[in-house]
């Protein structure tokens, strides 16, 4: 009983094995993707230029002030719907937006082409 036992597992691997290249492989050419090219990866838009912000002689804010900025970089590198996240000084809003529009990036690139992005800008602002 020991001897079929030992054989029996010897040999286990070897008809597993040979089910395997019995069966045939599944294939169905509705779920076939065609290959891509690899990309050579996604660079992200940065700043060429940026102006400063005007902020108004009325304005009482101190020397430092954060804003949180959401916008588009397109595919030229200038910004479009710029969007205001976080303000400690809604009086600056118009300001701040109006040289964020100005401001002139090297756009994002994907495969050594520009591409339009969107991204979030963290500005400080100091008078």
């Amino acid at each position: 009983m020991r001897r079929t036992f030992i054989a029996s597992v010897l040999l286990s691997p070897l008809f597993v094995s040979a089910a395997a290249l019995a069966t045939p492989p599944a294939t169905d050419a509705s779920t076939f993707t065609p290959t891509r090219p690899l990309s050579t990866g996604v660079t992200q838009a940065h700043v060429l230029y940026a102006p400063n912000v005007t902020i108004p002689a009325s304005a009482i804010v101190p020397n430092l002030t954060e804003f949180v900025l959401h916008m588009k970089v397109g595919e030229n590198g200038k910004t479009k719907d710029v969007e205001i996240i976080k303000s400690a000084y809604p009086e600056l809003d118009g300001s701040v937006a109006d040289a964020v529009r100005r401001f002139r990036f090297r756009p994002a690139t994907l495969d050594n082409q520009p591409v339009a992005t969107e991204m979030t800008l963290n500005l400080l602002v100091q008078r």
